[in-house]
């Protein structure tokens, strides 16, 4: 039996990267509290976030035919996890305390099965350092790019990239929440190719 693909998310840029595989795929946005438990590692919030939302669209879904692409991403700095900022203040204030320091990105990523119930899950870290910025060019950055929804304040695919030093990591894709290098190797032990 062929199973059917499902993106676990509502992010547009989740949505763009598996879109560049090929693959016919659906959406649905899992309904999940992303809130940290008290003393919860940033691993650990990551891998429970990742999986619950496989989790919860199967249960929404209630079928036996999916495959279940589910991610979540927490930048780290100094062992304390980043949220969103929401809004064009935080967004100025997180980019100026990365200013000349080294962010790491963690990103999420399981495949459940829902006939048999059975996920693989995998963690991958990217390092992002950021060369010295001054209050000015983030706060002309912010305007410009409004990155308000994205861990971390920017957006790599984007002008983003202007505020690195460099970047280190195996899969750069997770940098924007789905790990594509890895997702092909996990979709691979469910027979599923791009080149299919």
């Amino acid at each position: 039996m062929t199973k059917k693909l499902i993106l676990g998310s509502s992010s547009p840029y989740r949505q763009a990267l598996l879109e560049r595989l090929n693959l016919a795929f659906q959406c649905h946005s899992p309904d999940i509290d992303e809130s940290p438990k008290e003393h919860e590692m940033p691993e650990q919030l990551v891998k429970r976030l990742t999986i619950q939302k496989a989790q919860a669209v199967c249960q929404d879904l209630n079928r036996h035919d999916l495959l279940i692409i589910s991610s979540d991403q927490v930048a780290v700095l100094d062992g304390h996890i980043l949220g969103k900022p929401h809004t064009i203040e935080n967004a100025t204030a997180q980019l100026l305390r990365f200013s000349g320091r080294k962010v790491t990105f963690l990103t999420g990523l399981c495949v459940l099965d829902s006939e048999t119930m059975t996920h693989s899950y995998t963690l991958n870290e990217y390092h992002v350092y950021f060369r010295e910025l001054n209050r000015e060019e983030v706060a002309r950055y912010v305007c410009i790019e409004q990155p308000l929804d994205c861990a971390g304040s920017f957006k790599c695919e984007g002008l983003g990239v202007a505020l690195f030093e460099k970047m280190a990591g195996d899969d750069p894709t997770s940098l924007i929440g789905l790990p594509l290098i890895t997702l092909c190797k996990m979709l691979r032990q469910y027979d599923v190719s791009p080149f299919s």
